[in-house]
């Protein structure tokens, strides 16, 4: 005699409530990523851009609402692109954007070139000393930004540590003028951000299966080599991370600028505390936010866009 085992209503009801319950966990995994986005991002977004289509106004809040009641209870919507049409008219906005590009690009790079070799060398360090290194990458930032900053202008002031050093040692006659110049910006962005670069690098690193340099190197091939076809393909995540930690905060300082290099210095941040804080004209401030995201937004979706396509194709050969 065979006996069938049939389930109950109670133990399907159980069965159901256990996979409605595992479901449930997995949308909510999934989704606490995009409602921090929505929350921090978005919403913040939105407002920005609300802002950036009003007109300035002798009010507080600055600005004109772009929904307005006129008589009647007839409720209008008036948008101000003027704000977006002075950013592309005025050359001041072009100059202090493509100005904030290329000093952004160039601390990117001079942080890569201290950071990567700083990052190798903890990566291959004992095991022991992995941790007390990493601190003192990490120690600096237990200390308020501003005395950091301020700090460096200590030491880069025409009668600072550093010149009265240069001096002592009888390298220079007279005082170099490093403050408020564009190295002293480079400076301070470089020691500000390079915690950003190492992290990420050192991280990629540690990771790295070395193994594939074993066999490399049994292959008969040079240190030198090693280095150039195995372990900097295999660092390009870490690079890339590094880099856009890096860059997109670069793009909106303002505090470095102002203090280490002067009013001379011309930064997209800059302009946009002066416009929020000092002219009070917060519609073409939000604007100048909303052109700066997009800018940095849209080099950063191709490459996912890039890379989405690359790994369809690899998986299809």
């Amino acid at each position: 005699m065979i006996f069938k085992e049939t389930a109950t209503p109670t133990s399907k009801a159980r069965q159901n409530w256990h996979l409605w319950k595992s479901s449930f966990g997995k949308k909510s995994l999934i989704g606490i990523p995009w409602l921090w986005m929505a929350i921090f991002f978005l919403l913040p977004f939105l407002f920005i851009l609300k802002i950036s289509l009003s007109e300035a106004a002798l009010l507080q809040p600055p600005y004109l609402p772009f929904i307005r009641e006129v008589e009647d209870g007839l409720v209008t919507l008036v948008l101000n692109f003027s704000n977006y049409m002075l950013i592309f008219e005025d050359p001041l906005y072009w100059k202090a954007l493509l100005n904030s590009i290329e000093i952004a690009a160039i601390a990117t790079l001079l942080t890569l070139m201290l950071g990567y070799p700083m990052a190798y060398a903890i990566a291959k360090a004992p095991a022991a000393w992995r941790l007390p290194l990493l601190m003192l990458i990490i120690l600096p930032f237990w200390t308020s930004f501003l005395i950091r900053v301020y700090a460096w202008i200590g030491i880069l002031k025409n009668n600072g540590l550093l010149n009265q050093a240069l001096m002592g040692m009888g390298i220079i006659d007279q005082p170099l003028e490093i403050l408020y110049t564009q190295a002293a910006v480079y400076i301070g962005l470089v020691y500000t951000y390079l915690p950003f670069m190492i992290l990420p690098l050192y991280a990629t690193l540690i990771r790295m299966d070395n193994t594939l340099l074993e066999a490399a190197a049994d292959l008969g091939c040079p240190p030198w080599k090693q280095f150039l076809t195995v372990t900097l393909p295999l660092s390009m995540p870490g690079v890339i991370a590094g880099s856009m930690l890096v860059f997109i905060p670069v793009m909106g300082e303002f505090v470095i600028p102002d203090l280490l290099g002067g009013p001379n210095t011309l930064m997209i941040g800059k302009l946009m505390w002066t416009e929020f804080f000092n002219n009070k004209d917060w519609p073409v401030a939000s604007a100048l936010a909303a052109v700066l995201l997009l800018v940095l937004i849209i080099p950063f979706v191709l490459w996912q866009h890039f890379e989405q396509r690359q790994q369809a194709m690899e998986e299809k050969s």
